[in-house]
């Protein structure tokens, strides 16, 4: 998710481990999120990760202890895990051998241990390390990663973490790359009582000692990203939805104490979303587990069975609460389906996109579809393009000046309304089914989790339409520029042309409306024509079937963009005055 940051940008231990106090600097490997794995990392299944934090407000500390199952497709000599290297590491064991710190190193925040026997292809091996001290803060998540240290507006500690944007190791011992997932989570999660620790996957209990609570939660293959620690003074609403499958899905809202009468508002809300995303797509794909939401001091994330919720329950327009259901959406893309690069970032966050117009059509019918996209086209920079072609860090996606940011949203939900309309509905819906599930007939108990490719998703559309459609993908996506629909009026009528950015034949079809009636024309070889009686107006695209280039949004977007920097220059002179 970051869509929080695109919406706001277009309209968040042991005395023996004890560590600095301070806002440490992160280094290049624990800062920067899915860089090429080791190939150690590639040589093994991380089967589980069995993570006991404990968690103390008052100190701002976190002292961790984490026990992580590999298994070994081919022979290794170490393992390589990933871990902010401003935490002390206490103790590192290797099926429950201690390693001696000549063995072990962590310079850059990727840790090496090596191995006391070569590890053979098929055999497992189990690292435990403990470790412990202030964690990075994060200052505007979720725009940056790290824990979020707040007090409830009744006084008690209030803490979440939220790491997409800088990895999984600021928390645990992981691999930090979107194939890293375990295939099973356990957390054992330590609070002072009475604080309530809401958490991943399904809940397994609570013991309270000493002054001290822990919950333990398990989880099936979460995102690396997902796993989060939410912490408060919560109280909790449950209910159940029978689902359209034929199963009973859990509703869980952890909601800050005081805070009922508007939870319960949204509480409402999670039936007919969930029944809009398995009418539209298909099963919830955590079903055995819970449909789950947290109330966070930051704005939100896609904390798997654990959505982060911090939009302060406002009323909208729309109706609907747009980031408790963009964060929903990411069950779907995102956690049950996983990008394998994060240069396909699209794939979560413009499938994300798409459902909040996609809702809105559901709910309400085209105008409010069609206004909701339209305030998406509005955004579009275009500037770089959403699919660079090359293996990319999640911070090179945002990356001034070289990612495409906000396109990722915005572009890549408005390419998905331009291939439905053209290959229509039944192939484009079975087309993001068999993208989500890997069948086009999910249901539940006959998927898992799965990792896919734009290329992926490019070959379904193709099997299924029985046409190649690559154009359409490069033209949108590979490129930053938008194609530009060209139309010349001429003795006979009205001659089109794609103009594209590397001038290749860009086949869309497009409508003209001449008087009256709708013409389609096939625009084959990227060219068409159209009959035109003399004095006859015309509309290219009259149902607004296709992202094109829009001079009209370019010259908005430019005006828009000196009155800010003008009233941003007044701002300051007058303040100057002063």
């Amino acid at each position: 998710m970051r869509l929080t940051r695109c919406l706001l940008a277009a309209a968040l231990a042991s005395a023996g481990f004890a560590a600095q106090a301070g806002q440490p600097a992160l280094t290049r490997t624990t800062s920067a999120s899915g860089l090429p794995r080791a190939p150690e990392q590639e040589a093994v299944a991380f089967e589980r990760a069995d993570l006991a934090f404990k968690v103390d407000p008052a100190r701002k500390s976190l002292d961790g202890d984490a026990t992580l199952t590999f298994l070994a497709s081919k022979p290794i000599d170490r393992l390589v895990v990933d871990l902010d290297s401003n935490y002390r590491i206490g103790l590192v064991e290797v099926d429950g051998k201690p390693i001696a710190a000549a063995h072990w190193r962590n310079p850059e925040g990727r840790m090496t241990v090596d191995l006391p026997k070569p590890l053979a292809a098929g055999a497992r091996a189990v690292l435990r390390i403990r470790y412990a001290g202030h964690p990075h803060v994060a200052n505007k998540a979720p725009w940056d990663g790290g824990f979020v240290w707040a007090t409830a507006p009744t006084g008690e500690p209030w803490v979440a973490t939220a790491v997409q944007g800088e990895g999984c190791d600021l928390l645990w011992p992981c691999i930090d790359h979107p194939q890293g997932e375990p295939r099973e989570v356990i957390q054992h999660v330590s609070v002072p009582a009475p604080l309530v620790a809401a958490g991943n996957g399904i809940a397994e209990g609570m013991d309270e000692k000493d002054g001290w609570r822990t919950y333990h939660w398990r989880a099936k293959q979460p995102n690396t990203y997902a796993i989060a620690l939410n912490i408060g003074p919560y109280e909790l609403l449950q209910g159940e939805y029978t689902s359209r499958y034929g199963n009973t899905i859990p509703l869980r809202f952890w909601y800050l104490k005081g805070n009922k009468a508007k939870a319960e508002g949204l509480f409402a809300e999670f039936a007919p979303m969930l029944d809009f995303f398995e009418e539209m797509i298909g099963p919830y794909p955590f079903a055995d587990e819970k449909m789950g939401v947290v109330e966070t001091p930051h704005l939100g994330m896609e904390h798997q069975t654990i959505n982060a919720y911090g939009n302060d329950y406002k009323k909208a327009d729309a109706g609907y609460d747009w980031l408790l259901q963009h964060e929903f959406a990411h069950e779907w893309f995102g956690n049950q389906l996983t990008h394998r690069d994060w240069d396909d970032f699209w794939l979560h966050e413009g499938f994300g996109s798409y459902m909040q117009p996609l809702y809105l059509q559901w709910l309400r019918g085209d105008m409010e579809y069609m206004a909701a996209l339209m305030k998406q086209r509005a955004a579009l920079v275009n500037k770089y393009p959403v699919i660079s072609g090359r293996g990319l860090p999640e911070s090179e996606v945002y990356k001034p000046g070289e990612g495409p940011g906000n396109d990722t949203y915005y572009k890549g939900s408005l390419t998905l309304h331009t291939l439905r309309g053209l290959i229509g509905d039944a192939a484009f819906f079975r087309a993001i089914r068999e993208l989500v599930y890997g069948t086009a007939t999910p249901r539940p108990g006959n998927f898992k989790p799965r990792y896919a490719s734009t290329a992926d998703f490019i070959a379904i559309v193709n099997r299924i339409t029985g046409k190649d459609y690559g154009w359409f993908f490069d033209g949108y996506l590979r490129h930053a520029a938008l194609p530009e629909l060209l139309a010349t009026r001429d003795a006979n009528g009205l001659s089109l042309r794609w103009k594209t950015q590397d001038d290749k034949p860009f086949p869309l079809p497009v409508q003209v409306r001449v008087g009256d009636r709708v013409v389609d024309v096939p625009m084959t070889g990227g060219r068409g024509h159209v009959d035109l009686p003399a004095g006859a107006s015309y509309t290219l695209d009259p149902h607004s079937k296709v992202l094109r280039e829009l001079p009209h949004i370019a010259e908005f977007q430019k005006d828009t963009a000196e009155r800010a920097k003008a009233a941003m220059e007044k701002a300051r002179a007058e303040a100057a005055k002063k």
